[in-house]
């Protein structure tokens, strides 16, 4: 059995038994049986997609059918051709693209790698169907895999996942200098959304959010609008928690459509000296609360979640330690490049199954053990970059320490390897610390645009590359591109404390 067909079992097997409890104490204590929704979202993990779709179909033509029910079931739909597009590849094509890079690949290594979980797939109305990024993620999951390849890849990971004298400096200046915002650099930013000839047809209006950075005092600070294509960009306010700059432009027969925003801003490093003793359990104030409560679809404490979390925590009663331990065990979850987040159910249900997960799917994982925990934890994601070429989109987070208070968290970087000469404490640089190499345009997560979208978004937890639609549907990600360029300024002098 497939590692998806495992990881859909257990849904598809609680609708089942949910519907047998019902039936069998109707008379006493009867269980309501799941909505269209709920059966939807079940029958679609459990790649019965045909069946899924009958379904939404029986439940739109329901007279009376709210409003809100209706979108949610035209998402599913949705949904399934999304999945569709991120798995493209069969059993012969998956092995067609590793032999690219292991030439003498048998059918029985193959073979084994699936059933070993390393090649994700989803059978689907009983066709197996292999992610698209397969292939290539096998050689970040395998040792052995990568051991094969004809020609080792070259490495595109981040310069801030290894320590360097950035980190360094940073915690340095933070000891002598007892602040936790230190060694900033300044940067402006062109992002460059590029959207395909004929998407939509000629003199219709394309609706463009494109991200923008967040004030976040001694984060970022300084922000700026420079410039944008077209001009006129409406900046969501400072308060926006998935914060975005609004443009529209008319598409034109057989040409591209482009938009851009340039924007400045001053991003500081931070480093909190934690001592672990003193930290101590949080006041669960009405500010606080919240983020140590589930917040379903992606924040769920689930069984397998909480065997999980008593495994790794064991007896530690310290926030701090727990925190540590968790982020270890986070850290060690393989990363390998993701299908899309709109695609999948429960992004820290997933992570824990799946056997590797992005930066996205790690932080949500650490994210919802943390709450788990009663550590207050919260998302946060943008774009990092270098002072060279390196760029990505990412993820991140903050956790709440008493009596430090909000403090970041990075379990993608994860844990650095100190070398000779070099504190220990540096190990921990990324629970607690955070690089001034990275641009936060979002506090939070599945939150409203400004002004708002009205059809589905391309990318419903994050916002990162962007959004687009016009009066006739959303603009998925296969029907436009993004770029991203940057360049290092002087940093300005500090208007803050």
């Amino acid at each position: 059995m497939s590692l998806q067909a495992r990881r859909a079992l257990p849904a598809a097997l609680a609708f089942a038994c949910l519907l047998a409890v019902g039936a069998s104490r109707a008379d006493t204590d009867p269980v309501p049986p799941p909505s269209p929704v709920q059966h939807a979202i079940a029958l679609i993990d459990a790649g019965q997609f045909k069946s899924a779709d009958a379904d939404i179909t029986k439940a739109l033509a329901e007279p009376g059918l709210p409003a809100g029910t209706r979108d949610e079931l035209l998402f599913q739909r949705e949904r399934m051709r999304r999945i569709l597009i991120d798995f493209t590849l069969d059993a012969e094509a998956a092995k067609a693209r590793i032999r690219k890079q292991v030439p003498d690949l048998s059918d029985a290594e193959f073979t084994r790698w699936d059933r070993q979980g390393l090649l994700e797939h989803m059978v689907i109305d009983g066709r197996t169907l292999y992610f698209k990024r397969a292939p290539n993620n096998l050689f970040l999951l395998s040792k052995e895999a990568a051991s094969r390849r004809s020609k080792p890849s070259p490495s595109n990971d981040d310069p801030m996942e290894t320590l360097n004298e950035h980190h360094r400096a940073a915690r340095a200046e933070a000891l002598a200098t007892h602040r936790t915002s230190v060694t900033p650099n300044h940067v402006r930013v062109t992002e460059t959304v590029t959207v395909n000839a004929d998407a939509v047809p000629a003199g219709e209006t394309i609706r463009a959010w494109l991200p923008f950075p967040r004030e976040l005092p001694g984060q970022q600070e300084q922000v700026r609008l420079v410039d944008s294509q077209p001009s006129g960009a409406n900046v969501a306010p400072a308060s926006t928690m998935q914060r975005t700059a609004y443009l529209e432009k008319k598409a034109e027969a057989g040409k591209p459509t482009t938009f851009a925003v340039t924007y400045e801003l001053t991003i500081y490093a931070q480093y909190h000296e934690i001592d672990a003793n003193k930290v101590v359990a949080p006041k669960l104030t009405t500010e606080l609360k919240p983020f140590v409560e589930e917040r379903a679809p992606h924040i769920v404490f689930t069984d397998d979640l909480r065997a999980f979390s008593r495994k790794i925590v064991g007896n530690e009663k310290n926030p701090y330690r727990i925190a540590q331990k968790l982020f270890a065990a986070v850290d060690q979850i393989p990363w390998a490049g993701a299908r899309e987040y709109s695609t999948i159910s429960n992004l820290s249900d997933y992570t824990l199954h799946a056997g590797h997960g992005d930066c996205g799917q790690q932080t949500m994982l650490l994210i919802t053990l943390l709450r788990l925990n009663g550590i207050p934890a919260r998302w946060q994601s943008g774009w990092i970059f270098s002072d060279g070429k390196y760029n990505n989109i990412h993820d991140w987070g903050q956790l709440y320490l008493a009596p430090y208070g909000w403090v970041p968290m990075d379990v993608t970087f994860g844990q650095l390897h100190p070398g000779t000469g070099d504190d220990p404490a540096l190990q921990w640089f990324y629970l607690g610390g955070l690089d001034a190499y990275r641009i936060a345009f979002n506090s939070d997560f599945s939150q409203p645009f400004v002004p708002p979208k009205q059809h589905f978004r391309s990318e419903t937890v994050d916002s990162q590359r962007g959004e687009l639609e016009w009066r006739g549907g959303n603009l998925y990600f296969d029907q436009w591109d993004y770029d991203f360029t940057w360049q290092l300024l002087p940093v300005p002098e500090r208007t803050g404390g």
